[in-house]
């Protein structure tokens, strides 16, 4: 396998050059991690050294996405931090009743594991495979977000759910496709897939949201971006809405946007002439 030199001002550029067009803020610990994941677009367009992939950047507006792409982490699973999911039925079980839509936005959706879990939960509060609910899910990395929209999966992604899950909300393949799922129709139906970048200036995305998951994200940005993500992303809640936000993620520095509820569960703290 073909390797390449690497020095540590070639790391440095890669940290600055994520950060500048994702936000995303690398650890010093991720060299390693970098030099592979790049190594492999090096020799996939056959360039020589680092140096010539950063002109090639330069030269190739489509390829920053492919940059992109490359160093964002997708771990996910179905139902991940199985107590956020308790909270988002017992939210929507307990919904005053309404004409609009619950809308959900699922801001980190990678390979799709979480938008379907959300739409499972949905059908599961509603006791209905078409809930009123509509979810927006949205990544970065349109790699992964093709995964998502094809919602096939080896079956050991879905092995420790539930027999009556697997059954309900999932196909199982067989011939060429055996040892594969993929997730029902009505599923799918009710998510729209999109490739947003957090850090771009207009979101499509209109306020009114009811629930916003934002899970294991914030931890790749500095704070002054925690803090700007999460005032843009609190206008676009209910005042009676929900922000969901990974395990190891804490906003004790913002609690003049959130108020904690539960378990990493916020709420957005009100302010005068904030919509209902």
């Amino acid at each position: 396998m073909r390797e390449f030199h690497y020095r540590a001002d070639d790391f440095q550029k890669v940290r600055s050059l994520l950060h500048k067009r994702s936000g995303i803020s690398l650890s010093e610990s991720k060299s390693q991690m970098v030099y592979s994941r790049l190594a492999r677009r090096l020799r996939q367009l056959d360039l020589n050294s680092f140096t010539d992939y950063f002109g090639y950047l330069d030269q190739h507006e489509g390829e920053w996405q492919e940059f992109v792409n490359a160093l964002t982490t997708n771990l996910t699973s179905f139902f991940r931090e199985n107590h956020h999911f308790d909270a988002l039925t017992n939210y929507l079980r307990h919904l005053p009743k309404r004409t609009a839509p619950v809308r959900i936005w699922c801001s980190a959706a990678s390979t799709g594991e979480e938008p379907y879990s959300l739409a499972i939960t949905a059908m599961e509060a509603f006791n209905s495979l078409h809930p009123p609910v509509q979810i927006l899910a949205s990544d970065i990395d349109t790699s992964v977000l093709d995964t998502a929209r094809e919602g096939i999966y080896p079956f050991s992604r879905v092995e420790q759910l539930s027999d009556a899950r697997k059954k309900t909300f999932f196909m199982r393949g067989t011939g060429t496709q055996a040892g594969l799922v993929r997730v029902r129709s009505e599923l799918r139906e009710l998510i729209e897939f999109q490739q947003i970048n957090l850090l771009g200036q207009q979101w499509p995305i209109r306020p009114g949201l009811d629930i916003i998951f934002c899970r294991n994200v914030m931890i790749y940005f500095d704070k002054p971006t925690q803090q700007h993500l999460l005032a843009r992303m609190v206008k676009l809640l209910r005042q009676d809405g929900l922000f969901f936000a990974g395990h190891s993620e804490s906003f004790v520095h913002a609690t003049h946007l959130v108020r904690l509820i539960g378990h990493t569960v916020y709420r957005p703290v009100p302010h005068e002439g904030d919509p209902a």
